[in-house]
């Protein structure tokens, strides 16, 4: 007895077996009917094994209820409980397709279906089905036949009889029988048709293919000839006849439903022309009418019905055809707009859903595949199989296709088979979009073998596996070496220069001319540099491809194998090193920045190749290298040039690492935490301006003063520089502090410090090929009209007396660069009192600030310039973050350690953690902050010239958008979501900084 309130075991048992519905299943548990089964040990555990418990209970309920006859029900129930192949097929059917247990509930005789257990029944093929079709009659008795046979199919697929590839070839032949089925109708209703022609079925597609779905049409061509003296006209109208018959007895609904529908809409001049041809007919329209994609279809043609011998020779006529194709001007681009075409007319509400058309889907792989078998199977009948995995197979053992990545497409192509499978099959429709609802989910999920977390799961593969075909089809499907193999006329080796400008084209190469020029540079000849590169150049065009502008991937390619080309390290670095040539294209096409320092010193593409080599180097480390380098020069200008030189080889290591994490590369996805590519790039440009500033002091003292100047000197960063936060394109802020040494003049030691600090701007601003580096000093005490340099008692003097709110608040990222390592320390404990005031700020202060900040958004955002996508004085943009963690530092630093630091994103998860902030405003602070510093290293990269808003011109917006990770033609998207985060940022910062 079950005490009320609390749950029986039976309940308890149930919900750990999957069941969502445990009340509903223990009512349907306790009918009268199922009481001969409830003693049934294993009965409870057999229907939580399979993919919806819940719906296989209701179904198997439906089943038994629909034994009216008191024996046969018994005889079911007593099956059920006795033979486990039958249980576990027949509840494996229950739990993943409600339409197959509507069938058993219509005809409930039908379970018998799934009762044998032999070798012949675990591989049927088409003869097999034709048995189990052969008692039909009629259409109505064809569709239960039909029904009857798919069960078995679903049994074996959902019990992992047979493979996703297997049961897609049973329903191949089972539709083949049921073409046969139809058409013996057909026939016997018009015997006088039946005796006038010879009618051939050839099927098309998936069905051709032998790889057809639960719920697809069949697509059919039909090829007739005259029988017996008929006329041709006669016997073509016979034909029609029997050939619409046909499809009317699949395609029709009746009380039984339909089969599938037949389309012969791939016909030559599809549904506007004749439904049957003769043999002749059909060769003259591929000889002079057809286009690229007729011929691709046509891969799949396999005769499937009525007259066999004819079907051949539909097969054997057309086929030399189908392999001259690739010889057709424009093949590769036909084909190619035909896949675009596909995923532009897919709704944009779907296409994320999208199984088989979407980006990713089941049409990638076997639009490359056949494209490859286009190209190549001209020439190597092996590659000659209307199966995709058979032709993907046979690509590999040819070597046309990488046998990794065969592999990897193969797994892919697999598990989106299946996925696409299982929801078809729950309500036998024709779908290939991913439901929405928890629930399916959840049923696919566990469909698939995934029981942990079944819809995490499958989500996490479905996308995994939908990537690497993504990667793997640009790979092979935009191949550049395509063209050049497809446009081989007999005799000829070389492409014609039309033919190339069209495939750069294609490839998305504003201007094929140069492209070409650059092209043929870099591959005519037969040195050893040009037999690397031409084997080099087909890969590195597919992934200059990949980018927002092909042109300068190429044309910086060119510059930096024209400066190294002879350099024996350069060309095996390329060949060997299999990131080093992916890396040298992602960086060359993602923008100005990166190839101007590398084209500066072209020797620095070594790091592109060394599995090390794009990690940041360390400020010790930096530091130790400056300083060595400064020590060897002659003249501080020398010096100086030397520190500037490994500041640009480590600035290009900086790009060329961001750029690489946010694109991704083919062996390695792309850095799934914008942050932790903000927080690298900030570190190592920052360390790496420190050392630089330590050099160039080194270099200011040694010549004057040698190792020794009359006054201790100290650099302080400040802004960005102290926060650890550098874009490519900050200037160091900075202040200069000294203390004169014992026994020194004050003036002597404020003279020094003073030509210390114009002799370092000077030195770092002297006009070279390397970037400068600009110091400001504007947040020093008086600002532009203070002195630039002063003693440490004059800046504790200052702050004691006249310091300003904001000049506190700057002191907040205020931390020692360079120089005197314990004079910096002093001035971090004079500073401490005034950033992180006792008690925090008062009433006054905190308006202060805000007027302040009121005042910079009224005046200092530029003219002209949208407040909605400005990266730093914008709406939610970086002043808004940075100033409204900076009040929280300044208000309760004093109390809370965590806050005492110089970084924005420290403070504010150390702000969460105290409570000062809700964990979603932090997150929202956090996302708009790391967004808007991301614009501006992108635009920097992309631009080679900084800027706060995003680039008006269209390529360089797209190259800003690939750098954040958005495809091509999603520019429009990348600029909501800006605009979007920033505007919830903004909110943020309303109620938490203006207090609204």
């Amino acid at each position: 007895m079950t005490v009320p309130g609390r749950r029986s075991s039976t309940f308890i048992r149930l919900l750990r077996l999957g069941f969502t519905d445990p009340s509903a299943a223990e009512r349907l548990l306790a009918l009268p009917e199922m009481t001969p089964v409830l003693g049934d040990p294993v009965l409870l555990d057999a229907l939580g094994a399979t993919a919806d418990p819940d719906l296989a209970l209701r179904s198997l309920v439906r089943v038994v209820e629909a034994h009216r006859d008191e024996d046969a029900r018994r005889r079911f129930l007593d099956t059920l409980v006795t033979a486990k192949p039958l249980r576990d097929r027949l509840l494996g059917v229950l739990g993943s397709s409600e339409a197959l247990g509507d069938h058993l509930a219509r005809h409930p005789g039908d379970w018998q279906a799934l009762l044998t257990y032999e070798s012949a029944d675990l591989h049927p093929g088409v003869a097999e089905f034709e048995r189990g079709l052969a008692e039909a009659v009629d259409p109505v008795s064809l569709r239960v036949a039909y029904r009857r046979c798919l069960l078995a199919i679903a049994a074996r697929d959902v019990c992992g009889t047979t493979g996703v590839a297997e049961a897609a070839a049973e329903l191949a032949d089972l539709a083949t029988a049921t073409l046969r089925a139809a058409l013996a109708l057909a026939r016997a209703a018009a015997p006088e048709d039946a005796a006038a022609c010879r009618l051939a079925v050839i099927a098309m597609g998936k069905c051709g293919g032998h790889e057809l779905n639960y719920v697809s049409d069949v697509d059919v061509i039909f090829v007739a000839e005259p029988l017996g003296g008929t006329e041709e006209a006669k016997a073509l109208q016979a034909a029609t006849r029997l050939a619409s018959h046909l499809m009317r007895i699949c395609s029709e609904t009746t009380v039984e439903g339909a089969i599938w529908p037949v389309d012969a809409n791939l016909r030559p001049e599809g549904r506007n022309g004749p439904l049957v041809r003769t043999l002749s007919s059909h060769l003259a329209y591929y000889q002079r009418w057809a286009k690229t994609w007729e011929f691709q279809a046509l891969l799949k043609a396999r005769p499937v019905a009525g007259d066999l011998s004819l079907g051949e020779d539909y097969i054997e006529a057309l086929g030399p055809l189908v392999w001259q194709a690739a010889e057709r001007e424009n093949f590769v681009a036909d084909v190619q707009s035909m896949r675009r075409r596909v995923v532009d007319n897919i709704p944009a509400a779907e296409i994320d859903r999208e199984l088989k058309l979407g980006p990713g889907g089941l049409r990638d792989v076997e639009f490359a595949v056949q494209l490859l078998q286009l190209v190549h199977g001209r020439s190597d009948a092996t590659l000659r199989s209307g199966t995709t995995l058979d032709a993907l197979r046979a690509l590999a053992a040819g070597g046309y296709v990488g046998r990794v990545d065969a592999a990897q497409l193969d797994e892919a192509y697999r598990f989106l088979r299946a996925l696409e499978h299982r929801i078809q099959l729950h309500r036998l429709r024709r779908t290939h979009l991913v439901p929405e609802g928890e629930e399916d989910l959840r049923r696919l999920g566990r469909s698939l073998g995934l029981r942990t977390e079944p819809v995490t799961a499958l989500n996490r593969e479905w996308r995994r596996h939908a990537a690497v075909v993504r990667r793997l089809h640009e790979k092979l499907f935009y191949r550049p070496l395509l063209d050049a193999v497809a446009q081989l006329a007999p005799g000829e080796t070389r492409l014609s220069a039309k033919a190339a400008g069209q495939r750069l084209e294609a490839l998305g190469y504003a201007d094929p001319a140069a492209a070409l020029r650059h092209l043929e540079a870099l591959s005519s000849g037969v040195s050893r540099k040009a037999a690397i590169q031409r084997t080099l150049l087909p890969v590195l065009l597919g992934w200059f491809a990949d980018s927002a502008d092909p042109d300068a991937g190429l044309l910086g390619f060119r510059k930096v194998s024209d400066a190294l080309g002879k350099t024996p390290w350069y060309l095996r670095l390329l060949r060997d090193e299999g990131a080093a040539a992916e890396n040298l294209a992602r960086v060359l096409s993602a923008g100005r920045l990166a190839p101007d320092l590398l084209l500066r010193a072209p020797e620095a593409v070594a790091i592109l190749g060394d599995p090390e080599g794009l990690g940041p180097r360390g400020r010790d480390h930096l530091e130790q290298e400056v300083l060595a380098a400064v020590g060897r020069a002659g003249t501080a200008e020398a010096a100086v040039a030397a520190a500037r030189g490994v500041r640009r080889r480590e600035l290009f290591r900086t790009a060329a690492a961001d750029l690489i994490g946010s694109y991704g590369t083919e062996d390695t996805p792309a850095e799934a935490d914008p942050g932790a590519l903000v927080d690298r790039v900030g570190s190592a440009i920052t360390d790496l301006t420190a050392a630089t500033l330590a050099g160039a002091l080194r270099a200011a003292v040694s010549g004057p003063w040698g190792e020794t100047l009359p006054t201790r000197f100290a650099v302080i960063g400040v802004g960005r520089f102290g926060g650890g936060e550098l874009g490519y394109g900050s200037d160091a802020d900075v202040l200069f502090v000294h203390e004169p040494r014992e026994g020194v003049d004050e003036q002597e030691a404020a003279r020094a410090a003073s030509t210390v600090v114009a002799e370092m701007r000077r030195l770092l601003q002297l006009p070279t090929a390397d970037p400068p580096l600009l110091i400001d000093a504007d947040l020093r005490p008086e600002g532009k009209s203070g002195p630039l340099v002063r003693t440490l008692a004059s800046y504790g003097a200052y702050y004691r007396r006249w310091s300003l709110v904001w000049e506190s608040q700057a002191l907040l990222r205020a931390r020692p660069m360079a120089g005197d390592a314990e004079l910096g320390r002093r001035f971090m404990e004079l500073v401490d009192p005034l950033r992180y005031p006792v008690e925090g700020l008062g009433e006054d202060a905190v308006r202060e600030i805000r007027r302040l900040k009121a005042r910079m958004e009224s005046e200092r955002l530029p003219r002209g310039a949208d407040p909605t996508l400005h990266t730093k004085l914008g709406r939610g943009g970086l002043s808004d973050v940075e100033w409204t963690v900076q009040l929280l530092q300044m208000r309760h630093g004093w109390a809370e350690p965590g806050l005492r630091t110089t970084r924005t994103r420290e403070a504010l998860a150390a702000a969460q953690a105290a409570g000062l902030i809700a964990t979603e405003d932090a997150a929202v602070l956090d996302e708009a902050w790391v967004l808007a510093t991301r614009v501006r290293n992108a635009v920097m990269l992309v631009r080679g010239r900084a800027g706060d808003t995003f680039p008006s011109d269209r390529r360089e917006v797209a190259a800003v958008g690939r750098y954040l990770g958005y495809g091509p033609g999603h520019a429009g998207d990348m600029l909501d979501d800006y605009r979007r985060t920033t505007r919830r940022a903004r909110a943020v910062v309303e109620e938490l900084f203006y207090g609204a």
